[in-house]
């Protein structure tokens, strides 16, 4: 029930890898995770933690007042795409996806709104732009895809389309009239203006050069991406000139507001989350994830093709894209990944891990270099 209230499920311990504090904020035998790495899962006072959980049945938003506050439920009636909440940057308002609509809530008065809604249309994961004012997200529309974009109150919305599966449209942090987003199958990473033009593509890769997870280096405007496996890049905006910042198993990346330190999990081996320098490559283990990090084609330096689909669900349509098909043997559920995020203070982590057999929400706290 929305407003509901919960009692705290917080705990405290130390990580067995490095001594780091890991408060364990849900415990609920059910899904509970963190929002989608390329957003914060904190409020601007970095004092809630947003987060979805499926206690009620189907996913919904809960918030919890860090660290041991109760535990509140956000939203309610249909479910909302799990990984699509995003915070406003005044924090008592928080955006999310239900099927081809945009929603509001509002956390002060529990008020759902509806923004805007596409028939027979699938959304994504929401981004806004950092005055606030716009907000975005992936779209497909019967054979249309494409960026559904327009303004937070309603106002001017349209679809930018692409000939192909677009997955994490992105906002520029600097310039509010560009964004990044992924194009699926590769060449991936693109950028196009606010009002459809000049679309781009950032970096020309094929299948089997296995690119993933691109995001801005802070606001630098630079984006960072993995190459996968084995190493971290940095591609300059304006050149498009990309260079190696390290070799490592980062796997899922998001950087600090200034740009010097990115943070990941790994994969292949895991070995927990990673903090990253950004001009030297330098790398120090924060803690452990000991999430299970489901996914056969994590195992592959390639993009998964038809027949891996084929193989791993023969009921099922073997000619689409990975992001229309999630099929869970390939790429995995999404909730046994840990995809951290940095709070804005830049003081706190926070991660998913299934460590316990369900899915729940921890944040570790950054050690003062």
């Amino acid at each position: 029930m929305q407003g509901q209230q919960f009692p705290s499920e917080h705990s405290v311990s130390r990580d067995k890898a490095t001594g780091a504090v890991i408060h364990q904020m849900t415990r609920h035998p059910s899904i509970n995770h963190a929002p989608y790495f390329l957003t914060s899962a904190f409020t601007p006072d970095n004092r809630t933690l947003i987060f979805t959980s499926y206690r009620s049945g189907c996913p919904h938003l809960y918030e919890v007042r860090f660290p041991d506050g109760p535990i509140r439920q956000l939203t309610t009636g249909r479910a909302v795409h799990p990984f699509s909440a995003v915070i406003h940057p005044d924090g008592h308002r928080v955006f999310f996806v239900r099927g081809g609509s945009v929603w509001v809530v509002d956390c002060l008065t529990f008020e759902e709104r509806r923004i805007i809604e596409f028939p027979d249309a699938q959304f994504g994961e929401c981004s806004l732009s950092s005055d606030g004012d716009w907000v975005a997200t992936a779209c497909k529309q019967g054979d249309q895809h494409g960026i559904a974009l327009g303004r937070t109150n309603g106002q001017d919305w349209t679809l930018l389309p692409f000939p192909r599966t677009v997955i994490h449209p992105q906002w520029h942090p600097k310039e509010p009239g560009w964004l990044i987003f992924s194009g699926d199958p590769a060449p991936r990473m693109y950028r196009i203006r606010r009002d459809g033009s000049a679309l781009e593509c950032l970096y020309e890769n094929g299948n089997d050069e296995f690119i993933v997870h691109e995001t801005f280096l802070g606001e630098t405007g630079d984006v960072i991406y993995v190459r996968w496996p084995g190493s971290l890049h940095r591609l300059n905006w304006r050149t498009k000139e990309s260079t190696q910042i390290a070799s490592c198993a980062a796997w899922h990346i998001s950087s600090n507001k200034e740009g010097t330190r990115i943070l990941c999990d790994t994969n292949h081996p895991n070995t927990g989350l990673w903090l990253v320098d950004a001009n030297n490559g330098q790398q120090g283990q924060l803690c452990l994830s000991e999430s299970s990090n489901q996914g056969t084609q994590w195992k592959e330096s390639r993009y998964a093709l038809p027949e891996d689909f084929a193989r791993a669900s023969k009921d099922r349509a073997a000619n689409l894209s990975w992001m229309e098909v999630p099929v869970e043997p390939v790429y995995g559920p999404q909730w046994t990944h840990p995809h951290p995020s940095f709070s804005p203070d830049e003081t706190k982590v926070v991660f998913t891990s299934d460590r316990s057999g369900h899915p729940q929400v921890y944040v570790a706290e950054v050690p003062q270099f």
